[in-house]
């Protein structure tokens, strides 16, 4: 295995097609693109407002609660459509941005992996484009004007104690989760608590992915909620004068990005929220724009089927009118054995017995999907430890489920290595069995919604609340954000909120610890668990292992 090169040495090796040549195979010319430098671009607002009638076919991809095994979810969805392209489809991947606290900390980018990558590699998992620079800078600027607010008299009334927008940055810093600013005396402004969240889980963000124009854009960020004044009353950043320049700052970064896939073939990277945290789906205009350019169209959410499969589901195709008609749900053996009990440095080992026991992992997910009227195919991403025995014993279990299931091999053979499940997909999308529905009413009460996803969805018994919980849902609905859909806020590690219950537990109930709004976005926020808006490096991140070399050359990046 020492001799198998690592992602961003393959990344760095490959020979890039120059972005006008992308651009053309999808029909778009010199004048519909912005490019940043030779390979990557921006497609032009004036492309965006072209009428168009969707052609493409969508696909999402999703996968099982993830381990520190690997799940390898991005790569199958860039794998999946070089294998595409190689059987002559006209294919468009529409995925999300990295986020520089995986990069630095332990997961890792979301440009895929080995021969399976979007590129280039490193330019994308870094500053790419600016887009979450720009979130930053519009997201800091409304929290700037708020405190200069309070600081020139306060005119709107609002209570410093019951203010609820927080500040960003794109880095893991557990330091920040909680803070005290304005010390230093009366020209810093009222003292208060405050915090920080990353930028995928900055309201902004999720405003950008959802947004469907400037116009859109703009009247999203008005309707953001900033806090209370004494009596309860919600002010807002259209209240604070704030929305007409944070727009300004979001204009380049609501057009959507064009990059390429290891094998020359098109891909659209836009936006990246948190599938934890946030909604986990790269933006609406990107994956409609999609469809207006490609046959097929490969998207992923964020984490598993659980949280990022849900909110794509739940919020992005309610919001956005889609109708997907597949689904690929991701597993891998190393993953299913450690959900069936087997640690880490074991996990070389064949034992089917442990991986029989994990593989309710992968049923539950699917039977989830199901619930939403998608067929799905089974996709076991392969790793060279696995045996055939292991590999014979999952794929007979989702035929077992009455679903498709194929080898995935892209990491290592590229397209390639996906054909075997871009053929099952093409099978599924020709059989046109697909029936899409939201698992909830929007129009229920917001608790209702809850409880529909975790019962539903996770096979929680129950939901308990905290009076913080109670107290801000009665809150929600008294400013009129009842009927909006449910953005869960949970461990991606389990069905359940505690991340150690691997598997399929049961007999557990859900904890909704807070509910706060997030109005722009059009949807409210559920806090189930322990879990962190910022996340915190690991005692070992990798940020310490990463290079540049004097001739530009990256070691350590993946």
């Amino acid at each position: 295995m020492t001799d198998v090169p690592s992602d961003i040495a393959i990344a760095q090796a490959a020979k890039l097609r120059p972005i006008q040549d992308v651009a053309a195979e999808l029909g778009l010319g010199p004048d519909d693109i912005l490019p940043y430098g030779r390979y990557k671009a921006k497609i032009s607002a004036d492309v965006m407002a072209r009428s168009r009638t969707p052609r493409g076919r969508l696909v999402l991809v999703t996968g099982t609660n993830p381990t520190p095994a690997g799940e390898g979810k991005s790569t199958v969805t860039v794998g999946l459509a070089q294998a595409f392209r190689r059987l002559g489809k006209k294919v468009v991947v529409a995925i999300r941005e990295p986020s520089l606290g995986p990069v630095f900390g332990v997961k890792g980018g979301a440009a895929g992996g080995g021969y399976a990558q979007i590129v280039p590699m490193d330019e994308i998992n870094l500053h790419f484009t600016g887009d979450f620079h720009a979130i930053t800078s519009a997201h800091n600027l409304l929290s700037a004007m708020l405190d200069n607010h309070l600081h020139q008299g306060n005119a709107l009334g609002i209570d410093p104690r019951r203010i609820t927008w927080p500040r960003t940055m794109d880095m893991n810093d557990r330091a920040l989760r909680s803070i005290v600013i304005s010390l230093g005396g009366i020209n810093a402004g009222p003292v208060r608590e405050d915090r920080f969240v990353i930028v995928p889980g900055s309201e902004i963000m999720a405003i950008l992915a959802l947004a469907s124009d400037l116009a859109d854009l703009e009247a999203r960020i008005s309707r953001i909620i900033v806090g209370l004044t004494r009596d309860r009353k919600a002010v807002t950043a259209g209240e604070l004068k704030a929305a007409g320049a944070m727009t300004l700052l979001l204009k380049d970064a609501l057009l959507p990005n064009l990059v390429q896939t290891l094998e020359g073939g098109p891909a659209l990277v836009h936006a990246g929220p948190f599938g934890n945290i946030a909604h986990g789906c790269n933006s609406l205009v990107a994956t409609k724009l999609a469809l207006t350019l490609g046959d097929i169209v490969l998207t992923e959410a964020g984490f598993g089927a659980d949280l990022g499969a849900e909110k794509f589901f739940d919020i992005k195709c309610r919001f956005g009118g889609l109708k997907p008609e597949a689904a690929v749900v991701v597993a891998t053996i190393r993953a299913l054995k450690m959900h069936g009990g087997v640690k880490k440095d074991a996990l070389s080992t064949a034992d089917v017995a442990a991986l029989k026991r994990g593989m309710v992992n992968l049923e539950a997910h699917v039977k989830n999907v199901q619930k939403y009227g998608v067929p799905v195919v089974v996709a076991l991403n392969r790793f060279t430890s696995d045996a055939k025995e292991e590999i014979d014993t999952v794929l007979a279990a989702a035929k077992s489920w009455g679903v498709r299931a194929a080898l995935s091999d892209v990491w290592a053979k590229g397209g390639a290595g996906g054909e075997a499940v871009a053929r099952e997909v093409l099978a599924v999308l020709d059989e046109g069995k697909a029936d899409f529905k939201p698992l909830y009413d929007v129009n229920q009460p917001i608790k209702a919604k809850i409880e529909a996803i975790a019962k539903g969805i996770y096979g929680a018994d129950g939901v308990d609340y905290t009076a913080a919980a109670e107290k801000n849902i009665a809150q929600c609905e008294s400013m009129g954000l009842t009927d909006t859909p449910v953005c869960m806020a949970k461990t991606q590690y389990s069905f359940s909120d505690d991340p150690t219950k691997l598997g399929r537990p049961s007999g557990f109930r859900i904890t909704i610890r807070d509910v706060y709004p997030s109005a722009g976005a059009g949807f409210v926020v559920a806090l189930a668990g322990e879990i962190m808006t910022m996340p915190g490096l690991s005692k070992t991140p990798s940020a310490e292992g990463i290079r540049v070399h004097p001739d530009g050359t990256i070691e350590g990046l993946f």
